[in-house]
């Protein structure tokens, strides 16, 4: 055999041996890849709450009797005294004595009760004024005393209802105070009873926004913690503050037949009312608490993390070959974690690793990710 035939054949063998060997080696582990780096983080509590107005005003018959059509709609505006429908009582229902006697009681009552709230008021105001005491404490001062002069108004309706009787001897329902029709409880004429609501009157345009989270999740909120409005139908996100937390829980079934207990969260919109004029009552809104946020965190997706041996792990890519390494982790924002110590910004890491993923694996990355 010539000594180029040999030459050749060496070539052919070597080749069949790379080729075999070639075959036999295991292809890249197709992964998702990530890239390590620095941004804002936030950690929030998200539920979905519904806006309604602060103070709801509900206008109820003073009489039993018939009441009339009510002929306002939904949406009409009314001035406080301004006669909103008449009922015809039954016969000597506006002058009997005992019914006076007790509209003046509650007149008097709701006076004294107003006086008090207004001097727990006026004495809350220069503390909060001065910082002594927290803007929820000043805000719930002052709800009451808006409330108690609602109930001093309506007390004096009702006995001004039996003195202002018409001469056919109709008592006229006055509205306590200004604001807009919102909802019509009774419409058609017909029998009504003392005490039975007609409708509702308030300011659409003081608005507040209540939430019911998971009493797990309430411990962690605090009055003046901010909170973004989000899904409520215009496209910017609306800055609020938590105005109070409810003292007390209550049981509510999910969707999935499980009791929970949940807390109310009462939120105040402090965006500008120019972006968010078109809300309304019993509008619903994504509450999103942000219970910490920073502006330049390194952080990884969360699905690039897993636990392994009381530790928490990920595999980052070098030179296309799996390293795994140990990292410690700060803050959880949802679909990011912040990353205290084992990575460094500009490094990949791989998302959702599968059992194909081992150390020292060579990968390569998923076309399209």
């Amino acid at each position: 055999m010539s000594t180029r035939k040999r030459i050749v054949l060496i070539f052919v063998a070597l080749a069949v041996v790379a080729l075999l060997w070639w075959s036999f080696q295991p292809e890249p582990v197709p992964v998702s890849l990530a890239e390590v780096g620095r941004g804002p983080l936030q950690v929030t509590i998200e539920q979905e709450g519904m806006t309604r107005v602060r103070e709801r005003y509900v206008v109820a018959a003073p009489v039993t009797g018939t009441l009339e059509r009510i002929r306002l709609d939904v949406g009409d505006t009314v001035q406080r005294g301004e006669v909103l429908v008449h009922v015809n009582p039954a016969l000597s229902q506006p002058l009997d004595p005992r019914t006076r006697a007790q509209a003046e009681a509650q007149v008097a009552e709701a006076e004294a009760a107003y006086e008090l709230a207004r001097a727990e008021l006026g004495r809350v105001r220069p503390l909060y004024e001065r910082g002594d005491i927290s803007r929820s404490d000043f805000d719930q001062a002052r709800t009451a005393a808006d409330r108690a002069r609602a109930s001093l108004a309506a007390a004096r309706a009702v006995l001004a209802a039996a003195d202002e009787t018409s001469s056919d001897g109709r008592v006229p329902v006055v509205a306590p105070v200004d604001g807009t029709v919102l909802a019509l409880e009774r419409e058609s004429a017909g029998p009504v009873t003392a005490g039975a609501p007609l409708l509702a009157l308030g300011d659409p345009a003081d608005l507040e926004v209540a939430v019911d989270v998971l009493s797990t999740d309430a411990v962690r909120l605090a009055p003046g913690m901010r909170v973004l409005l989000d899904r409520w139908g215009g496209g910017d996100l609306l800055e609020a503050r938590v105005r109070r937390i409810e003292p007390a829980a209550f049981t509510k079934v999910s969707a999935l037949g499980v009791e929970e207990q949940r807390v109310w969260v009462i939120v105040e919109i402090t965006a500008p009312r120019a972006q968010w004029r078109d809300l309304g009552d019993r509008y619903r809104v994504e509450a999103r608490f942000v219970v910490w946020e920073a502006s330049d965190v390194l952080q990884v997706p969360a699905s690039a993390v897993f636990r392994q041996g009381g530790e928490w792990t990920a595999f980052v890519v070098k030179e296309g070959v799996a390293e795994r390494r140990a990292v410690t982790l700060g803050q959880r924002g949802g679909l990011s974690v912040q990353v205290l110590e084992g990575l460094a910004p500009g490094e990949y890491v791989v998302t959702h690793p599968d059992e194909a993923v081992q150390d020292g694996v060579q990968v390569v990355q998923r076309s399209g990710s």
